[in-house]
């Protein structure tokens, strides 16, 4: 009798400590921002491609998802951290793609801010760790590691945040990898499967 009564008084708060945060989705550049081209890849289109694909495998999960932008227009930086700041209780993922000087160049890197709240940057590096390492078995691209960045996205964000280089638009082989919706969907798969297991 006594289990029972407890269970109905402190069940709803166990429920509510286990809420999921909100997820937000940055897609990296836009509009009058293109970001890294090359023939007829543009990362600006493939970041909101990328978005999307991890925002249905993210609900799919049971997350609430939101994009800060959900078509092909300029946001700037700072526009991007506004909207994420006004949900603390969230994670925010940025999505971005790749380029070098050099062809040979390839791989995922994933980026976090290595200043400011111990806990945040703690959590902020295991987002990433977690992120990477579901990327990487999703898709078997070369890991370019967790790495600390200075990106205003993620150094001006309140919440655990990561910025995903999810490859190179400048390597041959990526390129036309990234070219194809089976890998792209592979890649929000492992973003998607990244949080999730950074959140259990």
């Amino acid at each position: 009798m006594h289990k029972l009564i407890f269970l109905l008084l402190f069940l709803p708060l166990l429920v509510f400590a286990k809420e999921k945060p909100i997820i937000i989705l940055d897609p990296g550049h836009g509009g009058k921002d293109q970001g890294a081209r090359l023939r007829v890849i543009e990362e600006k289109e493939l970041t909101l491609r990328t978005a999307y694909l991890t925002k249905k495998h993210l609900e799919e999960l049971g997350y609430r998802v939101i994009l800060t932008r959900a078509r092909d227009i300029f946001l700037p930086l700072g526009t991007r951290v506004s909207l994420a700041n006004r949900r603390p209780s969230s994670l925010f993922v940025s999505i971005h793609y790749n380029s070098a000087a050099s062809p040979v160049a390839k791989g995922i890197e994933v980026y976090y801010y290595g200043k400011g709240s111990q806990k945040r940057k703690e959590k902020s590096k295991q987002l990433a760790t977690s992120v990477i390492n579901q990327m990487i078995s999703q898709t078997k691209a070369k890991s370019r590691g967790v790495k600390q960045g200075n990106f205003q996205v993620i150094r001006e964000t309140t919440m655990p945040g990561i910025l995903i280089e999810a490859g190179f638009i400048t390597n041959g082989e990526e390129r036309g990898q990234l070219s194809a919706q089976t890998y792209l969907d592979k890649l929000a798969k492992g973003i998607a499967l990244g949080v999730d297991q950074f959140v259990k």
